[in-house]
């Protein structure tokens, strides 16, 4: 298995990653969004709000 970061051989104390180093790198593109799931879901949480009430208030 190679590390997902650098593609170096895996270290078992650090296991998906070869280092500590890598384990940060990759925490910290986490933590900054990198890896964020695409939305379609609005941005603005008034709208999101209209919107799940306008949904709601459609005759089924």
């Amino acid at each position: 298995m190679s590390c997902p970061i650098c593609s170096s051989k895996t270290d078992r104390a650090h296991r998906p990653f070869c280092s500590k180093r890598c384990a940060d790198v990759d925490l910290a593109r986490w933590l900054g969004g990198v890896y964020a799931i695409p939305s379609t879901d609005p941005d603005d949480l008034e709208e999101a709000i209209a919107a799940a009430e306008a949904e709601r208030e459609k005759p089924h």
